[in-house]
């Protein structure tokens, strides 16, 4: 890890990326497929006013309050 005052943020980044990927191994495409079909479905109820969304401004004043708890 010598040296690396010379490298520039952009090659630091893609440095990191290429070891998060490292360690996180392939993807496992039944997750990804998973996760895809999770998303079509809440944007769809969303859309279709099933659901009723949350800024997230306020999402994030709950979470606060609850972990001052």
């Amino acid at each position: 890890l010598t040296g690396r005052e010379g490298v520039g943020s952009e090659k630091k980044t893609e440095l990191l990326r290429a070891l998060i990927a490292e360690l996180d191994g392939p993807p496992d495409r039944d997750v990804e497929r998973a996760w895809q079909e999770a998303a079509a479905r809440r944007y769809r109820e969303i859309v279709d006013g099933k659901v009723k969304t949350v800024p997230g401004e306020q999402v994030f004043e709950r979470a606060r309050s609850r972990l001052k708890r």
